[in-house]
């Protein structure tokens, strides 16, 4: 091992420079876990001065689990004939609006499966009716592998179908569906969604438009160290063609694979993430990402006691307590947290907590969720 060679590049990451594929395999080989901690923390500190760890409220209602992708890490996706599918009802999504807004949320992740008979009117329709019930709820809704479906079956750009989208009232598209942005993986446990170059593509055209979206990782698969690290190089370059004063990539959100009960679990030898690979994880996205500003980090995957490891190893941001959440859970995630446990648990990891928005800009809290700070 040569050290000075991993010290440099640890100077080239303070610099804010872009380090290659290479150089981030060899800084995961080689640096010490500590090494990376205290390097990504100092580079939170020049991209998210202070002291604040953000968090929000809001609510994760899936559209219907009826999905073409063939997602083999996904238990909750259903064929469009089989036992026990469903498409979510507007009363439904009404109910499940004024419960969220009864805990303070003022956004809805709309997102789920790529159903083989829904086209754009169908999107637009639904967004329409619930901007037009609730004209204050944010919606962050879809993914790049949704709106490819989109394009495809209306034989338009994505270019085309975001537009509609947004007129409808979409505010900003999730990072979801990026898995590993390697198309040799793709194939194997995601055959029926977007490549590589589609999902970019959509985030590309996304960031043109001046929409506000985020990225993501799922890790822990069949993927190599090199395309864990290609992943990071290739949101770095579309992050760099969005046009100035525009967000682009607001946050990165790396998580492991939930693949308990999937076939992906059966057919691989799968070992669990430890918390010390996902701290290593968030580092090495703060190192990685230097044009994205806020990292998250996945509590709902891997716990409140790495979570918060992960905020002095990179991360400034906790996510959102998730009032609804179907996907991860079906693949054997399990930790929950309300907006207390929430302030409690950033509290206690030694920060102050903020509640924000999807835009992180800092908001107060709503009537009725009690203030961490004030009542300990």
């Amino acid at each position: 091992m040569n050290k000075e060679y991993i010290i440099s590049l640890l100077e080239k990451a303070l610099r804010l420079e872009e380090l290659s594929v290479e150089e981030g395999v060899r800084l995961w080989e080689e640096a010490d876990t500590s090494e990376l901690i205290w390097t990504a923390n100092a580079l939170r500190q020049l991209h998210k001065p202070g002291n604040v760890v953000t968090w929000m409220i809001d609510r994760n209602v899936n559209i219907t689990n009826i999905c073409i992708s063939g997602c083999t890490f996904c238990n909750f996706h259903r064929k469009i004939n089989e036992e026990g599918t469903y498409t979510t009802t507007l009363e439904s999504y009404y109910e499940k609006i004024e419960k969220m807004i009864e805990l303070g949320g003022d956004q809805l992740l709309l997102q789920g499966g790529m159903h083989p008979k829904y086209g754009l009117k169908f999107y637009t329709d639904l967004f329409s009716a619930l901007k037009k019930r609730y004209p204050t709820i944010k919606l962050h809704s879809l993914g790049p592998p949704e709106v490819v479906h989109i394009a495809r079956k209306e034989r338009s750009s994505y270019r085309e179908v975001l537009i509609k989208l947004m007129e409808a009232g979409l505010d900003s598209l999730p990072g979801a569906g990026a898995e590993i942005l390697c198309d040799r993986v793709r194939k194997e446990i995601s055959p029926g969604k977007a490549t590589t170059d589609e999902w970019l593509g959509v985030m590309k055209d996304a960031h043109q438009l001046g929409m506000l979206t985020s990225a993501t990782m799922m890790f822990g698969h069949i993927e190599t160290l090199a395309e864990r690290m290609e992943h990071f190089v290739r949101l770095r370059q579309i992050q760099s063609l969005k046009p100035e004063g525009t967000p682009g990539f607001k946050a990165f959100i790396p998580w492991p694979v939930m693949s308990e009960g999937t076939l992906l679990g059966k057919t691989h030898s799968l070992q669990p993430i430890r918390p010390i690979e996902y701290i290593r994880m968030i580092a090495m996205s703060r190192i990685m990402l230097p044009n994205i500003e806020n990292i998250q980090a996945s509590w709902l995957t891997v716990g409140k006691e790495t979570g918060q490891m992960a905020l002095h190893a990179g991360a400034n941001d906790l996510g959102s307590i998730m009032i609804e959440e179907n996907v991860v859970s079906a693949a054997g995630a399990s930790f929950t947290m309300d907006a207390t446990q929430m302030q409690q648990c950033i509290a206690d990891a030694g920060f102050v907590p903020a509640l924000r928005n999807q835009a992180y800009d800092l908001i107060p809290l709503p009537a009725g969720v009690p203030n961490y700070q004030l009542s300990c």
